[in-house]
């Protein structure tokens, strides 16, 4: 049986006024239901409700029983990493304008929270990648990713070149604009931009996509979930890693960059009936019938 949800978790955008609103109707609505809502003690500040219950992400860890994320994806991103480690699930209530991993619509939160409270969802777990950068041997950067670890070139300079590892095994040198491992999650981001495949979550798999490749035969390479893959920038100015486009650091030339699966994962709770494959087609527009028009 599913533990019952007596603690929830709430975080938001706080620069949004109408976020705003909607974390209080879900702090209310959890009240009424005899459930504990607890609030980030920033965006209780932000809320000017200092008689709101708070948490700081520690308290979150020991505490909430689930996370409840309102917000684009790249909220939920950051949110989600966070949480990863303390096992706490979470569920997004999109306010964004794409909303591929925070899948509730807004006009419909309070029929589909109170679904998942009832026990009534779907639940999927999301790989982690971890990720440091290596300076003579000793760990100089340390993040974690949902989507994505990105090496790329400074944008005020040309192409970059790496060279990459998998397993202490050589793959490849290349010229580039730079490199992207993702995850499952992070195949339908950047790296689908670059011609990435997706990856339906439930792949145990990592994603290696060149941008913008000098040779037209570097292509993307789907690798074991296992990898250790390890990159190194031998040639280009001002190299720099990101992790999820949320954290940065500077890589020198000789740096190593080493981006593993994580040990943690993420687990989001859908609400019943959530098609991954309806998502893709919504937000891929792939319902959208050929366009018969003549051609000039």
């Amino acid at each position: 049986m599913t533990p019952p949800i007596r603690t929830v978790a709430l975080f938001g955008r706080q620069q949004s006024d109408a976020v705003a609103q909607t974390l209080l109707e879900i702090g209310a609505f959890l009240k009424h239901r005899g459930q504990r809502a607890v609030y980030e003690p920033s965006a209780a500040q932000a809320l000017g409700r200092p008689d709101l219950d708070t948490a700081d992400m520690a308290e979150v860890g020991r505490e909430a029983d689930l996370a409840v994320i309102v917000g684009g994806d790249g909220t939920m991103l950051g949110i989600a990493r966070e949480l990863a480690p303390h096992g706490v699930p979470v569920v997004g209530i999109n306010f964004g304008r794409l909303g591929f991993i925070t899948d509730i619509p807004l006009l419909r939160w309070q029929q589909a929270l109170g679904a998942v409270l009832e026990g009534h969802f779907e639940a999927e777990d999301r790989a982690i990648l971890r990720a440091r950068i290596l300076r003579d041997g000793s760990p100089v950067f340390e993040a974690s990713a949902l989507n994505d670890v990105v090496v790329s070139r400074s944008s005020r300079t040309g192409m970059i070149e790496v060279l990459v590892h998998v397993d202490g095994l050589y793959m490849y040198s290349q010229r580039a604009d730079g490199l992207i491992v993702a995850t499952p999650t992070g195949s339908t981001a950047y790296a689908l931009s670059c011609d990435g495949p997706i990856l339906h979550p439930r792949l145990q798999g990592l994603v290696l996509v060149p941008v913008a490749p000098q040779a037209l035969s570097n292509r993307p390479i789907v690798l074991p979930a296992t990898s250790v893959i390890t990159i190194s920038v031998t040639e280009g100015r001002e190299p720099r890693v990101n992790c999820d486009m949320q954290t940065f650091a500077d890589m020198q030339i000789d740096d190593v960059l080493e981006v593993r699966r994580s040990e943690h994962s993420c687990r989001f709770l859908h609400p019943v009936g959530y098609s991954y494959y309806a998502t893709l087609r919504s937000k891929l527009n792939w319902h959208e019938m050929p366009s018969l028009a003549p051609r000039p």
